[in-house]
């Protein structure tokens, strides 16, 4: 087939080597149009009633599952090797429709010239799996792939490539617009990163996408479960920002330069040194760099730094005029200074009219995101290294007096106590408080939280609230104390009361902090990560963070401020009570309000405590498969983790490597899994570390009898003993262990258990539940553990038991007998004869388990079990 037919609409009509075609008419078209057998009311009884047939051609006759999709269409057809057998097509019995597999074989061309009816196999098959007639198109139609697409081209120099794309996209049943109409097109197919229709198609949020996504979809047209807009295949082909462009960068630490050129790259653009010919783009750090080193081409583009971020931000190039870099003196400024040049020789009134001009033009050319503040000094209070110590400079004070104390107020002078000037300060620092919380409110959580953004969201829902969590609640809380103190100062005398303000916010302090201050370390986390996992939020950080509000602090910086602030506004009322007579009232209040701040940061303290510990706890279910759900409670904190070696058969095989998680009422006993089964994957696509431990049993500490300390020996080193005894047994068991860590003292870890042992019982001798023991009265050994033939010994073992389960006549599970057995066995319902009772039960159990382990001290091995649960004895742990 020519490539130029394809692109012939009528005589003189063609498309534009530039961008793209003239419309599809089968966009065009009515429904009534486009399916077979669906005339309008005009033509019906006018023209006579057509049949449509099908010739499968070539390859599409040896295809079963095509002639299936035809018989479900109810549509009769032929089988040729040879096109030419049918002429030109044209039938006045029959509207004949022919279905190749190749659209590149020479029936093909031969049916294109003759403007028969051409389709491809998945265009049928598609069209019977939805139950619709075969679409009726004036091109030929291979399959369904870009069915409801409608595409414009951008950015190409070569026809070829355009003719070949515009192929295959109508192949696919997709359509191309000539212009950009945002309401029409779906996709922009684009080369390059310039002109107007990538500037709209950003604008609009229409995805941007390579041409080889037009590729890569056709290798896919034989799947007719498979559609070219999927979301997730189309997102390896988006036009990355930087494509075609060349940049330089000017004024940034060698550091941050290496950062930026790296993800230059990343992002589909390349890098020279400044200056060089080839450079597309000057990205200048604007405040390090007052003039440029030479001056810049007409196709050279100059821009700020936030030009790149934002275009990574936006994953997009954004518009370089927007972020051009101009000199710090502006226009503006040269004006007033010439004009300025023209007056009367006056010295005196030259200086004054330049410092009142100067000031108008400060003031008219200030740029904020935020209100004007009442005391401009705020603005750089976040620069330096505190933000608790820039109210003791004079300059700042002074500064405040000018912008919180009206001149309408009282005299300054009656006011300058060492009370007020204390006051002045816990105030200054609460409005530089507030300004931060504003600011971290304003150019990062709101933005975030934007709807509508440019390449979607930034960031996940969850991850902004964890991010921030309660900060909203301490901006409102803060605002109203700001405001209260405001009005202390201004009507200040020596009577008010610093502490009522204090004592008055207390209540909503402790309901506004905890949840901040307890999750800080969270919240610093998913920023870190997120930084260095999303590209666009850390391009977001960067914009933010170089403006002037951040003061050139980091959000973390910035969330950091919460957590100092009580501890700082104790410090500022101590020293206002200093300064407070013992007969004034306020000196009582103030008392009260330190006392007030103490319990709440005592409140935030402990509940941090109490959130370490259930995060702990937390850990520990889902570092453990199989984990009891009751371990997760709100009285049990971990207590201590010890990496042990299963001595005996109990609680699991000898060599078994052990973890025993000590709480302070429980322990559970976990084993090191065999083989890790999968990954899980949270909502926020982040992936938690499959589970290496296996549950064996959650003992309640109450069941320890006494704890053996094994003496160390040539064939014994570094053992210990649990003797328990379960409700549902009769007499004891042993637990014996071997710790494996270097760093873990045994007399340590034991006392620790005892304590917490006793603790649980309510005794006070948890020293007497340790007792000495020679090794070889409990037939404990740690002599060859790791050989090799103990190795293949434990092998052997766990294949045996695989065997012996899989090909058991009865699948009941052990657990299953031994619950029953026990049950019609329980102490209430005891015969008579105990030993004759016990006797009997002890017979009918022996199928059971027939051999002795070591480990255990004077009880039949016919109540061997795992303990997985404890029915009568875990009902406290719940």
């Amino acid at each position: 087939m020519a490539d130029s037919s394809i692109l012939t609409l009528g005589p003189g009509r063609s498309i534009l080597v530039d961008s793209s075609v003239y419309d599809s008419r089968m966009a065009e078209t009515s429904k009534e149009q486009y399916f077979i057998g669906l005339h309008s009311d005009e033509t019906e009884g006018v023209l006579p009633r057509v049949e449509t047939r099908v010739v499968l051609v070539g390859e599409a006759c040896k295809m079963a599952e095509l002639e299936k999709a035809l018989q479900d269409l109810n549509t009769p057809c032929i089988k040729t090797d040879n096109v030419c057998d049918f002429g030109d097509g044209e039938n006045c019995e029959f509207e004949t429709v022919f279905v190749l597999k190749d659209f590149q074989a020479p029936e093909y061309s031969f049916l294109y010239k003759n403007d028969s009816r051409i389709l491809g196999p998945p265009a049928v098959m598609h069209c019977a799996n939805k139950g619709e007639p075969l679409p009726f198109s004036s091109r030929p139609l291979y399959s369904m792939t870009m069915l409801n697409l409608s595409l414009c081209f951008t950015g190409f120099r070569k026809k070829d490539e355009v003719v070949a794309l515009v192929n295959l996209v109508h192949h696919m049943g997709g359509t191309i617009r000539k212009d950009f109409d945002s309401a029409k097109v779906t996709h922009l197919i684009a080369r390059s990163t310039h002109g107007e229709k990538y500037r709209l198609a950003v604008c609009m949020g229409t995805p941007i996408l390579t041409p080889d996504w037009i590729r890569k979809a056709w290798e896919h047209r034989d799947d007719i479960n498979f559609h070219a807009g999927n979301e997730l295949f189309r997102t390896e082909f988006k036009v990355p920002p930087f494509q075609d462009c060349v940049l330089s960068f000017l004024g940034f630490s060698e550091e941050e330069k290496n950062n930026m050129e790296e993800r230059t790259q990343k992002h589909g653009g390349r890098f020279q040194a400044v200056g060089d010919e080839r450079c597309t783009h000057l990205v200048v750090e604007e405040n390090s760099i007052k003039e440029l080193p030479f001056t810049p081409s007409k196709r050279l583009y100059v821009v700020k730094q936030e030009w790149f971020w934002g275009s990574i931000q936006m994953d997009a190039r954004a518009g370089e005029s927007m972020y051009s870099y101009e000199k710090p003196e502006s226009p503006a400024m040269k004006k007033a200074v010439s004009l300025l040049s023209l007056t009367t020789p006056n010295s005196g009134r030259k200086r004054r009219r330049l410092r009142e001009t100067l000031a108008q033009l400060t003031k008219e050319t200030e740029i904020s995101p935020f209100p004007p503040r009442k005391r401009p000094s705020a603005e750089h209070s976040l620069s330096m290294g505190s933000l608790l110590d820039i109210s003791n400079t004079p300059d700042t004070k002074s500064s405040g007096e000018n912008a919180k104390i009206p001149k309408s107020s009282t005299p300054a002078l009656p006011k300058q106590s060492a009370r007020w000037q204390v006051s002045k300060e816990l105030y200054q620092t609460e409005s530089n408080y507030v300004d931060i919380l504003a600011t971290v409110l304003q150019l990062f959580k709101y933005p975030l939280e934007k709807e509508g953004q440019v390449g979607g969201p930034i960031l996940a829902q969850e991850e902004i609230k964890t991010i921030f969590g309660s900060i909203p609640d301490i901006y409102e809380v803060h605002t109203r104390i700001k405001a209260d103190l405001e009005e202390l100062v201004m009507n200040w005398s020596e009577e008010r009361s610093v502490g009522d303000i204090i004592l008055k916010y207390s209540g909503e302090l402790v309901k506004a902090y905890p949840p901040f201050v307890n999750f800080f370390e969270m919240s610093k986390e998913t920023i870190v990560r997120c930084e260095r996992q999303k590209p666009r939020f850390h391009a977001f950080l960067k914009i933010n963070q170089s403006k002037p509000e951040c003061g050139r602090q980091t959000l973390v910086e910035l969330l950091i401020r919460p957590v100092q602030r009580l501890p700082s506004v104790a410090l500022l009322l101590n020293d206002i009570k200093k300064h407070t007579s013992d007969d004034n009232p306020d000196k009582l209040t103030l008392e009260k309000a330190i006392e007030s701040l103490k319990e709440v940061m005592t409140h935030i303290n402990e509940d941090k405590r109490k959130t370490e510990g259930q995060k702990q706890i937390f850990d520990v279910v889902y570092e453990v498969d199989g984990c009891p759900a009751n371990l997760l409670s709100s009285h049990r904190s971990l207590v201590h983790r010890v990496e042990t070696i299963a001595l005996g058969d109990k609680p699991c095989d000898r060599g078994e490597h052990v973890t025993l998680f000590l709480f302070n009422d429980c322990l559970e006993i976990a084993r090191k899994r065999h083989k890790v089964i999968t990954n899980f994957r949270s909502p926020l696509g982040q992936t938690r570390p499959p589970a290496q431990l296996k549950h064996i049993t959650l003992m309640p500490l109450s069941q320890i009898r006494r704890v053996l300390d094994i003496q160390d020996t040539e064939e014994c080193q570094n053992a210990f003993a649990l003797v328990v005894r379960p409700p549902t047994e009769q007499e004891n068991l042993l637990f014996s262990f071997q710790l494996t860590a270097e760093d873990t003292l045994k007399t340590t870890w034991l006392r620790t258990l005892c304590r917490q042992v006793a603790n649980t019982i309510c005794r006070a001798d948890a020293e007497d539940l340790i007792q000495s023991t020679d090794p070889d009265s409990v037939q404990v050994s740690t002599k060859d553990m790791d050989s090799t033939l103990s190795r293949a010994s434990r092998a052997i073992k766990k294949t045996s038991k695989k065997v012996t389960r899989a090909f058991s006549f009865t699948k009941t599970p052990k657990r299953v007998l031994q619950r029953a057995f026990m049950a019609n066995g329980t102490p209430d319902e005891r015969s008579p004869c105990p030993d004759a009772d016990r006797m009997s039960r002890m017979s009918s159990s022996s199928t059971l388990a027939t051999v002795h382990s070591p480990s255990m001290i004077n009880l039949s091995s016919a109540f061997e079990r795992k303990y997985h649960t404890f029915s009568r004895s875990t009902t406290h742990l719940i």
